[in-house]
């Protein structure tokens, strides 16, 4: 059984790693604020539970017995932060109001994120439901203490630039970022 300081160590430097979700998270912040932000750390919540468990119980099992679905589920996380990122570049010159990150595209990024498939079959230790669901209650802790930590930093961060972080050079940055983890995600299920 892992240690519960091991395991908070362990969740909160990958959580705090830059990725697609936290991405968004930014995004959100520097584009609405924190408080109009905060509606989206349940949808990452949710995205992590529903990933990890289906991770822990179902897939797990799979992907150790047939390496292909690794591949696959990467190529398909992938795709998704394509699509997340051209919806980002493409809503530009939307208002601010209607071009919010929306809950459901931060829940399917994070459902889909590669770091649930860490947290499930490496952070996680393995279990019954029973058995997993304190650490479940854990981690969605720390998730929200992260989230609202990115939000609170693309906020930061668009304070402190000013005019230069416009709506429009936000949602292209937080687009062009996608694209990266995308690209990088798409390179390690090929090779």
């Amino acid at each position: 059984m892992m240690d519960p300081t091991t395991f908070v160590l362990a969740v909160l430097a990958l959580l705090a790693t830059p990725g697609p979700t936290n991405t968004l998270l930014a995004a959100s912040g520097a584009s609405v604020g924190v408080i109009r932000s905060l509606k989206l750390v349940p949808a990452e919540i949710g995205g992590y539970l529903t990933a990890i468990t289906l991770l822990i119980a179902v897939i797990g099992p799979l992907v150790a017995a047939h390496a292909v679905i690794a591949v696959g589920l990467k190529l398909a996380a992938s795709l998704w932060l394509i699509c997340c990122a051209l919806r980002l570049w493409r809503n530009v010159d939307e208002e601010i109001g209607r071009s919010e990150t929306s809950i459901r595209h931060v829940f399917i990024t994070t459902l889909v994120n590669p770091k649930a498939l860490i947290f499930a079959l490496v952070i996680f230790p393995q279990g019954t439901p029973i058995e997993t669901a304190p650490w479940l209650a854990g981690f969605s802790g720390l998730v929200v203490i992260v989230a609202i930590g990115w939000i609170c930093f693309g906020a930061a961060l668009a304070h402190s630039i000013g005019r230069l972080a416009t709506p429009r050079r936000i949602r292209r940055a937080a687009a062009l970022g996608l694209t990266a983890f995308a690209t990088v995600l798409a390179g390690a299920a090929i090779y």
